[in-house]
């Protein structure tokens, strides 16, 4: 069997997840396609609106037939290794393909791209610490040093999309990996808009936002019926979806009480970062509030959205970097069609990381810091404890 890899988030899924699943059977050919899928914390530094079982039979019945996980380190990580983290469990359940939604729609932009820079690499990296040096964050600096360098190519690194892309094509040629990159133009919505717009695609970002303003009615047209009902069971099983205002009160808890040499300690708190999160929680009632206190020109939104993550999760730094200095050490299953099944099936003797279903099973690293980080989004909806305990560890992969 012929399987391709699509790296996903789902938060929720809507058509624009549809058209592209669609789009990259069309392109590749693919007999399986393989979803690499973050768990219940995100890559912007955001937990997920509902969760990981939940997201993976929306993955299924939107036609991804084998949903694995992103493990939480990867998952929760700068662009560089959380593609790396996706494109190495892709290659290790041998998909041939790899295909992405970007602005540019080129896969061989992509890769040649990659090679211009590869040659350009040490001039690249000095003009990204200059402009670091002038403050700008490490996004702004490494889109204004691609500028810098007058490539004699038109792929444009400012975009979201096209710097995921690019960090694919990356993390695979730096593997060595065969695995083929393939690409979809992305269809209507950008991926920061905040507005719905015309037609039946809309990003997730204003799919959430209308969520969360009592605005869902309007939601509805974006998103296919299964993915409605199964946000519907959510709300009713745990009363509520998840955002970081529901984490809030957490968060201040683990500041107010921690000290802030430990505080420094947490992945992703840097240069005295610790001592302004503390100063802009005893000004802020509500996360919002809080991020605007603590939002600078050097760091994104995003990037302290994440550091924010691993204090709630109190993740060490020395934790986060034993994991990330090596490669995913397992394959965790979240769930499978028939067709899945088949192709686990085909390559199961073949592959050289062991192949979790469920987690009760199997020891690593990974997988404890998984299930931490688990029983702490669980809180974030008030649940029991050993429920949710139970339900991280003994959940067998959803069949659709």
């Amino acid at each position: 069997m012929k399987a391709t890899g699509v790296v996903v988030e789902y938060n929720p899924f809507h058509n624009g997840h549809y058209y592209h699943l669609q789009e990259t059977k069309k392109a590749t050919g693919a007999d399986c396609i393989i979803a690499v899928m973050s768990g219940n914390f995100l890559q912007r530094g955001e937990p997920a609106l509902l969760s990981k079982w939940k997201r993976t039979k929306m993955a299924l019945l939107g036609g991804a037939d084998l949903v694995i996980e992103l493990p939480y380190a990867f998952a929760t990580s700068h662009a560089p290794r959380f593609a790396f983290g996706s494109i190495y469990l892709l290659q290790s359940l041998g998909a041939e393909s790899f295909c992405f939604g970007s602005e540019s729609g080129d896969a061989e932009l992509f890769s040649k791209t990659h090679e211009w820079l590869n040659d350009k690499q040490e001039t690249y990296q000095e003009h990204i610490r200059s402009f670091m040096n002038n403050g700008l964050s490490y996004p702004s600096a490494a889109s204004r040093a691609f500028e810098s360098l007058d490539i004699p190519l038109a792929l444009d690194l400012s975009k979201p999309n096209n710097i995921l892309g690019f960090e694919y094509v990356r993390a695979s040629r730096e593997l060595g990996s065969h695995i083929r990159p393939v690409t979809i133009k992305r269809k209507n919505a950008d991926y920061h808009d905040v507005m719905l717009g015309k037609g039946n695609i809309a990003s997730a970002t204003a799919i959430r936002e209308a969520i969360f303003t009592n605005d869902a009615e309007q939601a509805a047209p974006y998103m296919p019926g299964y993915t409605l009902e199964l946000l519907a069971q959510e709300q009713v099983e745990k009363g509520t979806l998840m955002n970081w205002e529901r984490f809030y009160p957490l968060l201040r808890y683990q500041l107010l009480s921690t000290n802030p040499s430990e505080i420094n300690r947490f992945y992703e708190v840097e240069e005295g970062l610790e001592y302004r999160m503390i100063e802009a929680m005893k000004k802020s009632d509500s996360y919002e509030t809080f991020m605007k206190h603590l939002k600078t020109k050097r760091y994104t939104w995003t990037r302290l959205q994440r550091a924010c993550l691993h204090v709630l999760n109190k993740v060490k730094k020395d934790e986060m970097l034993a994991i990330l200095d090596s490669s995913p050490s397992y394959i965790r299953v979240l769930g499978m069609t028939g067709k899945g099944r088949e192709y686990l099936g085909s390559v199961k003797k073949s592959l050289d990381l062991p192949l979790v279903t469920t987690v009760s099973k199997y020891d690593s690293a990974g997988l404890r810091l998984e299930a931490k980080t688990s029983l702490v989004y669980a809180q974030g909806a008030a649940r029991d404890i050993l429920r949710a305990e139970k339900e991280e560890f003994n959940t067998p992969p959803v069949i659709v």
